[in-house]
């Protein structure tokens, strides 16, 4: 591809490289100069344009694009994302369906090494999206790209972003009450998971109040529907072998690790109940803000295997944003 200044005798079929304004109206760079947008140049008595051209190799912006869009997509309802037309060298990625993001990171890293003018850009690995979130975006930086780099791109590339589906669409919700706890705590409580199941596209079943007693609590996650349960105690879990715990345990379940390096979020813990995942949630979870239940929740949810391996590599990553509202905050600040 070439690019500079041209007269204008010399201009008909290249592509305007900069934006010019004219008496009768704008054009807009990437234009492609045909005899009316040159007559419209010559009556502003404009006399050289800067433009670029195009080699016997180039592939122009829009058709890289969508032919880069459509290797790394090319079973849209497979992957769950649709592509968008391109325009301006661009093709955007959308969820059609609530789930996580699904990449292979090393791939798209060798795209990106190919050429300065092929990008993608992505949503983080694992990251929950809903319907018509932009997942990625393909950009063809230049006017046009050599072919050969983009049939290395394609190649590479090759259905290389999807979205994982949630395969576990319904949980039951265990509410554990203490002497003198505010009646609302557990109704606000309710009201925050039955928001983040709604965002996976998952139903709240059912949902048993009882005294923060292992016995108690142990009866009810056994009466519980569900493909999931949720466990949202009125004292904080403190202790592998803490009442929540035991009650899981009593109840002829299993639990599988307490605690995770995600603030906040530390004192959560996981485990089954037969083939139904369990999960203690922390007391965070009460907010609509993101805490490191969302992460184990939504992983469980698409069927994702949350064993301590992945609780730990959760760390980097895991100091979550700190707000104004949180009862302690983790870095206290000097008043003025």
């Amino acid at each position: 591809m070439r690019f500079g200044p041209v007269p204008l005798d010399e201009a008909e079929g290249s592509i305007l490289a900069h934006s010019l304004v004219l008496p009768e109206g704008r054009l807009r760079k990437g234009l492609v100069l045909g005899p009316a947008e040159l007559a419209r140049l010559r009556a502003a008595q404009v006399a050289e344009v800067t433009v670029a051209r195009l080699g016997a190799g180039d592939v122009p912006e829009d058709a890289a694009a969508a032919r880069l869009a459509a290797a790394l997509v090319p079973d849209e309802a497979g992957a769950r994302l649709g592509r968008s037309a391109a325009f301006t060298g661009r093709v955007n990625l959308n969820a059609t369906a609530p789930g996580l993001v699904a990449l292979d990171a090393p791939r798209i890293h060798a795209l990106n090494r190919i050429d300065p003018a092929l990008t993608l850009a992505t949503l983080a690995p694992l990251t929950r999206v809903e319907p018509g979130m932009l997942v990625g975006t393909v950009k063809i930086i230049a006017y046009a790209v050599e072919e050969a780099a983009l049939a290395r791109a394609e190649a590479l590339a090759r259905a290389a972003i999807r979205i994982l589906p949630v395969v576990r669409r319904s949980a039951g919700l265990l509410c554990t009450e203490v002497p003198g706890q505010e009646a609302k705590l557990t109704s606000k409580g309710r009201r925050s998971v039955e928001k983040r199941l709604s965002a996976l596209g998952m139903e709240l079943l059912a949902c048993e109040v009882t005294p923060h007693e292992a016995g108690a609590m142990a009866d009810a996650l056994r009466r519980l529907p569900g493909e999931m349960l949720l466990i949202l105690t009125g004292s904080a879990t403190s202790d592998l072998h803490d009442t929540a715990p035991e009650a899981l345990r009593q109840a002829g379940g299993r639990v599988a690790r307490f605690g995770m390096p995600v603030d906040p979020g530390n004192l959560l813990f996981h485990g089954s109940f037969g083939a139904r995942p369990v999960i203690g949630l922390p007391g965070c979870a009460r907010s609509p803000a993101l805490n490191g239940a969302d992460w184990v929740l939504e992983r469980l949810a698409c069927g994702l295997e949350v064993d301590d391996e992945s609780i730990a590599a959760m760390g980097v990553g895991g100091l979550l944003k700190e707000i104004p509202l949180r009862p302690q905050p983790r870095e206290r600040r000097e008043r003025t």
